[in-house]
C-alpha cells in the first residue's frame, strides 16, 4: 500500500477551497459591569454526530475499517465529532446509502460500482483484467485515472470518495478443474447482474445466466448452473465448498471500493474538521489493507480445509480472449481511462 499517498488526493480541489468559520467558541475579554470584571463566558461547542451505513457485517474488514475511522475522527477532533457505524444494511441496502447521503440523512458510506448509475466512470472500479495486482491497484487509484475517476464520481453523485479499499479478487469455482478458457465453452455459470460481467464471460465462450446471490446455492445444488464467481469471502460465507469442488484462481477482477462521504454535509464541517476526517480516512485504509491481507490469507486457508482445491490457471489467455468483449461493452466516454489504468507501470 501506498501509505503515504495523501487523502486529499481523492478530494476535489473545489471542495478542499470552501472555508467555513467555527459555529461556537470563546467569547473574547470579558465585559465591565459596574466596575467589576464579569467572567468570560465560554460556550461549548455542540457534538456533531455522523452516520455512516454499510451492507457488510460485524466480522467484515470493511466494518472493522469502518470502526477504525470513527475512532480517529473521534481522537482527531477531540471528541467534536461523532462518526456512529451502522452494518448489516441496518440504514438500507446500498442504492439507499447513495441516495440518503445525496439528501443528508446518512453522512458516509462504503460503496463501489454501484456508483455508474450516476457515474458511468465508476464501472471502471471493476472491470475484468483491468487491475493486475494490489501494486497496480495502488498506482491507479492514486495517480492520473483514479483522479478522473474520484472527480466525476463527485461531479455527478455529489459524494465524495475519501479513501478506498482493496476488494478480494474474484475466481471462479466450479465442478471440474478448469485452467484455460477454452474449457469454459458452454460452461452454465452464474454471473451478478453487471452487463460487463456477461459480455466477459460470453467472449470467453461460456454461457453467463444473471441470478440473485440469495438463489446460487440451490443452483448449483440442483445442477442449474455448473459455476460462479466471486471473492473468496463469499465463496466462503455462502458455503459453496458445500455444493463446488474446485477454486480456479482466475481473479478475473480485481477491484477497489469507495469510503464516500457526502460533498455538502462536508462543506458544512469547519475547516479543520474537514482536515481531520480526511486522515482518519487514511489511517482506516493503513488498518483495512493489513487486515484485507491476513483476511485473503485465512480465507484461502478455510477452503482448503473445507475441502476446496485451488486451480492455477493460464490468467494471460482468460484475459486476451476476453479483451475484445470488455473492450465493446465500455462506452467512448470511459474507454479512454480503461487505456490509462492498462498503461499504469
Amino acid at each position: 500500500m501506498n501509505s503515504k499517498t495523501p487523502i486529499s488526493r481523492l478530494i476535489s480541489r473545489r471542495t478542499l477551497a470552501k472555508s467555513i468559520g467555527l459555529g461556537a467558541g470563546i467569547a473574547a475579554g470579558a465585559t465591565l459591569l459596574g466596575g467589576i470584571a464579569a467572567p468570560a463566558i465560554v460556550r461549548a461547542q455542540a457534538k456533531t454526530t455522523l452516520k455512516l451505513g454499510h451492507l457488510a457485517n460485524e466480522e467484515n474488514v470493511w466494518h472493522k475499517a469502518s470502526l477504525v475511522f470513527a475512532e480517529e475522527v473521534a481522537k482527531r477532533t477531540n471528541g467534536a465529532v461523532e462518526v456512529k457505524v451502522f452494518p448489516n444494511e441496518q440504514l438500507g441496502k446500498e442504492t439507499d446509502l447513495i441516495k440518503g447521503i445525496q439528501l443528508g440523512t446518512i453522512d458516509f458510506t462504503i460503496t463501489g460500482e454501484s456508483l455508474q448509475n450516476w457515474a458511468p466512470a465508476a464501472a471502471l472500479l471493476a472491470v475484468p483484467y483491468g487491475i493486475r495486482d494490489l501494486d497496480h491497484l495502488d498506482k491507479v487509484v492514486t495517480g492520473e485515472p483514479g483522479r478522473k475517476i474520484a472527480e466525476s464520481i463527485e461531479q455527478k453523485t455529489q459524494l465524495i470518495p475519501l479513501t478506498y479499499f482493496a476488494r478480494g479478487p474474484r475466481n471462479l469455482t466450479s465442478k471440474r478443474p478448469i485452467k484455460s478458457p477454452d474449457e469454459l465453452n458452454g460452461l452454465k455459470m452464474r454471473v451478478p447482474n453487471v452487463p460487463l460481467f456477461v459480455s466477459f464471460w460470453q467472449g470467453l465462450g461460456a454461457k453467463p445466466t444473471p441470478m440473485a446471490f440469495s438463489e446460487v446455492f440451490t443452483g448449483l445444488q440442483n445442477d442449474t448452473i455448473e459455476a460462479q464467481e466471486n471473492p473468496l469471502a463469499l465463496i466462503k460465507s455462502a458455503s459453496f465448498y458445500e455444493v463446488q469442488k474446485y477454486v480456479n484462481q482466475t481473479e478475473h477482477v480485481i477491484s477497489w471500493i469507495y469510503l464516500v462521504g457526502g460533498s455538502k454535509r462536508m462543506g458544512r464541517l469547519p475547516a479543520e474538521q474537514r482536515t481531520a476526517i480526511m486522515e482518519a480516512a487514511k489511517a482506516a485504509q493503513a488498518a483495512e489493507r493489513k487486515l484485507f491481507i491476513e483476511d485473503e490469507a485465512k480465507l484461502a486457508a478455510d477452503l482448503k480445509a473445507k475441502g476446496m482445491e485451488f486451480v492455477t490457471v493460464d490468467k494471460a489467455a482468460f484475459a486476451e480472449k476476453g479483451r475484445a468483449a470488455v473492450v465493446a461493452a465500455l462506452s467512448p466516454e470511459i474507454k479512454p481511462i480503461y487505456d490509462e489504468i492498462l498503461a499504469v507501470k
